[in-house]
């Protein structure tokens, strides 16, 4: 399939158009005023590598998506890849509840003194996705990203993240420990309102006394899978707790996406050692479909005896262990941050035999933040034409969505592509 050059407008093209939508956050806002000190201690949580070329494109401009270029790198991409079979499977809801959606954030997004590090982060998430910090944020990250669906082909969809509460072992809510909470309602109707556009993922704390029956509800609804990031959350996947949740979601046959490795982006119940993926193994156990977000690849965990090693490498051994061959999966979302490391884009390049086991994901809004991606990381890896590395940056300006994909079909190691079929995610989602 070609990728046209021009798309069809739709209503949204007003909402887009529209100043209240395009507006990038001041950097001159003294809340958000990005002193030294906040900058550094950003860069320490692994979102941003401290460098000059980083910080020049610091702001994501918000440009008109409908009037993206396109390349012939981008034609190239599109090759292969059926847009109908095209669900990006890791897709955030940004928001800030001020339109009856109901999500909430915790006190400390907006506590800059107090909490500097999860202040900047609130900022440069809502950057990326072209929210603003005034009123109407929820509205403006669905006309945002509803624009950048339309302006892809027909049949590209994106599967939107509900996030559910920490819980504790008694199965009460944590509100001290949640980030932030997009409910599952929200996440339904988004998908409900833009049907040829959006799918959406429930996310349900296995520690819930509900549990059960809200996954029934959820699947019911629509739900494509669920979604769990265990070091936030505070969610033991290895816990006898989510048994109960594990034997529903393998009868009603619905993945769990869960996180693996280390985390960087969210704060919350700080529990590192639930993100290791070995903890996983109970879900499988149960018969459950795992999805390790981003293949692990960011940090590292205790193996079988007790050794430190790459969170990774504990990925590649699951993936490895012949009885998981059916129901374990990772998503490649994430794995062109910054804080990747390039040996592990090799890895995943060149085991050709985990192909039919990785699905894609861009973990967008994270792919709106300029700095977080460099393509020229992979140019100097050999990882990258150079020639592809300025069509990428002008096409990150425009589309983060199209360029993370386009990023990920043009990566190479030693002659080997990611395999067309990673993109084709709907068949995983939908038989």
């Amino acid at each position: 399939m070609i990728l046209e050059t021009h798309f069809t407008r739709t209503p949204t093209d007003s909402l887009i158009q529209n100043p209240k939508f395009m507006t990038t956050p001041s950097l001159d806002n003294k809340h958000y005023n990005l002193s030294r000190r906040r900058f550094l201690g950003f860069a320490a949580s692994g979102l941003i590598a401290n460098t000059a070329n980083a910080f020049m494109r610091l702001t994501n401009p918000c440009l008109d998506p409908y009037e993206t270029p396109t390349s012939a790198l981008e034609r190239a991409a599109w090759q292969g890849v059926n847009p109908s079979e095209y669900w990006d499977c890791h897709v955030h809801i940004i928001g800030s509840g001020d339109g009856g959606s109901g999500i909430t954030l915790n006190p400390a997004m907006h506590q800059p003194l107090l909490h500097p590090v999860q202040s900047v982060q609130h900022w440069f998430y809502a950057n990326a996705a072209c929210t603003g910090q005034g009123k109407g944020q929820d509205e403006a990250f669905v006309a945002r990203l509803a624009a950048l669906l339309e302006s892809m082909p027909k049949g590209a969809k994106a599967m939107l993240y509900a996030f559910d509460r920490a819980h504790g072992a008694n199965g009460d809510a944590d509100e001290a420990s949640s980030f932030y909470f997009v409910p599952n309602s929200y996440a339904q109707n988004l998908a409900h309102r833009y049907p040829d556009r959006f799918e959406w993922v429930a996310s349900i704390h296995p520690y819930r006394l509900d549990c059960v029956d809200a996954l029934q509800q959820a699947a019911a609804n629509g739900a494509r899978a669920v979604k769990w990031l265990p070091p936030a959350m505070g969610i033991d996947p290895a816990s006898p707790l989510c048994d109960r949740f594990y034997k529903a979601a393998a009868e009603l046959n619905i993945a769990i996406i869960t996180h693996g490795g280390e985390e960087k982006a969210v704060h919350g119940a700080d529990q590192p050692l639930f993100g290791n993926p070995l903890r996983l193994r109970r879900a499988l156990d149960a018969g459950v479909k795992v999805v390790i977000a981003h293949c692990a690849s960011l940090g590292s965990d205790l193996d079988d005896g007790g050794k430190e090693v790459r969170s990774f490498d504990l990925f590649a051994k699951l993936m490895s262990e012949n009885q998981w061959q059916h129901n374990l999966f990772g998503d490649i979302s994430a794995i062109v941050l910054r804080n990747r490391n390039t040996e592990v884009v090799k890895t995943l390049l060149t085991e050709t035999a985990w192909h039919s086991r990785l699905l894609y994901g861009s973990d967008y809004p994270l792919t709106g933040i300029l700095p977080l991606i460099s393509p020229q990381k992979f140019a100097d890896a050999g990882l990258l034409a150079i020639e592809a590395v300025e069509p990428l940056l002008t096409l990150q300006e425009y589309h983060p969505l199209r360029f993370d994909f386009v990023l990920k079909r043009s990566l190479s190691w030693q002659g080997k592509r990611f395999a067309d079929n990673i993109f084709a995610t709907r068949r995983f989602f939908q038989p």
